[in-house]
């Protein structure tokens, strides 16, 4: 996989109005996350590496006096990389579920989200009237298990799995899948300039994303307590407001300090 190192800018550690935060267990963050996922992490037309989660692990990082190394992987590598240590942080609008925290921890979440089914304009209104059609999901993502647990109640013709937003929507486009299944607010931020898609029903799931980790990672504490401050500062309030145009509601976990999440 290719790497693109960002630097944090940290030059030690952030000093908050109860103390400094512990420094990070190395100096450099190896975080992995499946580039192409607009508007959580993408390639800008120089290259770089842009987005909400990539500016909210690089304000983390800065927080504990380290650099950040990306690594792009799809989203279904995620979870093996971080299991077996090749990185450190995975990240990808990753939903935290009781599944998942059996074998992997996440910190408190910063995103609240849904579902949603994104079709090509004059297509399918709702998910009623794909009976019989194909459906396009992200590999491993709580898209295509939504999609897989419901196939019996709308009777999908076909479930077609990706690697990513951008050759779904090439497949959409193209008519090679009448609608696609994934999370709402990346699908808000990529049709807003594309008339010709339109996102037409919202699946309600009550999804939360969040940074995850090798199971009991000492890190997860740690990155929680710098997403803790973060919060505080209203830092991750603002990134909300540059990437989706508005300020979150303060119901929100965006704003809202949480625990980390258990299966307590």
């Amino acid at each position: 996989m290719t790497k693109t190192g960002m630097t944090a800018a940290a030059l030690g550690l952030a000093v908050l109005a109860g103390g400094a935060l512990p420094a990070a267990a190395q100096d450099t963050l190896t975080v992995g996350a499946n580039i192409g996922n607009v508007p959580w992490e993408f390639q800008d037309e120089t290259g770089a590496f842009v987005g909400f989660e990539i500016d909210l692990v690089n304000a983390v990082a800065e927080k504990l006096g380290a650099e950040v190394e990306i690594v792009n992987i799809p989203f279904n590598g995620l979870f093996s990389a971080v299991q077996s240590g090749r990185i450190d942080i995975a990240m990808s609008s990753i939903t935290i579920t009781d599944e998942r925290l059996t074998s992997v921890t996440f910190a408190q979440p910063y995103y609240d989200s849904d579902q949603s089914l994104t079709v090509v304009a004059g297509g399918p209104a709702s998910l009623d009237e794909m009976s019989g059609k194909t459906v396009g999901v992200d590999t491993g993502s709580t898209g295509d298990m939504w999609a897989t647990e419901h196939n019996a109640e709308y009777g999908f013709g076909d479930i077609r799995r990706y690697e990513g937003l951008a050759p779904a929507m090439l497949d959409l486009t193209a008519g090679r899948i009448d609608g696609y299944i994934s999370d709402i607010p990346a699908l808000l931020y990529y049709v807003k300039d594309k008339p010709n898609l339109e996102v037409v029903q919202r699946i309600e799931t009550g999804e939360k994303y969040s940074m995850m980790f090798a199971k009991d990672a000492p890190l997860a504490q740690t990155v929680n307590d710098a997403i803790t401050a973060l919060k505080d500062e209203g830092a991750i309030a603002a990134l909300h407001e540059k990437w989706f145009g508005k300020a979150p509601e303060d119901t929100t976990s965006t704003v809202r300090v949480l625990p980390i999440p258990s299966l307590d």
